[in-house]
């Protein structure tokens, strides 16, 4: 199983993205199936495609992150957000950081109810897709100092710390 997270952009139309990608037969493969199955409110899962009737390979299911709030919020992550996660996975293939098509992937999807920029929220998408696939094919080992923050908090005082 690789796990990985990605962020790209900033302001609403920002993108992060959380992958796992595994076999379809083990617990990632599980996952996706029931993910898929079993859509929330304002939450349906769906499967990933370059474009109609043509899915990604590997099959990968998106997941949004936020509650679907409006008809542009709607349109925004059926739309540019999901065409970036297709562009980023193909675009992962070809440059073999995903290396089994087989395998299926589950991408978490943040898109902000304010993103207001289709062609922002697409290329953050590709960028932030990528980026968490190949934190999944490399791993992630922490930096020797760890300074921690996010787009919406940074500690105003906060003492370097050693990861044990």
């Amino acid at each position: 199983m690789q796990l990985g997270e990605g962020f790209a952009g900033e302001g609403p139309n920002a993108a992060h993205v959380n992958t796992v990608l595994g076999s379809r037969d083990g617990p990632v493969g599980t996952a996706w199936a029931t993910a898929l199955a079993t859509p929330r409110q304002g939450h349906a899962a769906f499967v990933v495609v370059l474009r109609p009737g043509v899915p990604t390979l590997p099959f990968t299911l998106f997941v949004n992150k936020a509650t679907i709030e409006s008809d542009t919020h709607a349109t925004m992550t059926w739309g540019p957000a999901q065409a970036g996660v297709a562009a980023g996975v193909a675009r992962a293939v070809e440059r073999n950081v995903v290396r089994d098509v087989t395998h299926v992937l589950i991408t978490a999807v943040w898109v902000n109810p304010q993103a207001d920029d289709a062609d922002a929220v697409f290329a953050n998408n590709v960028q932030a897709t990528i980026d968490a696939l190949t934190m999944g094919q490399v791993g992630l080992s922490p930096p020797a100092d760890i300074e921690v923050w996010n787009p919406f908090f940074t500690p105003q005082d906060q003492p370097a710390t050693k990861p044990r």
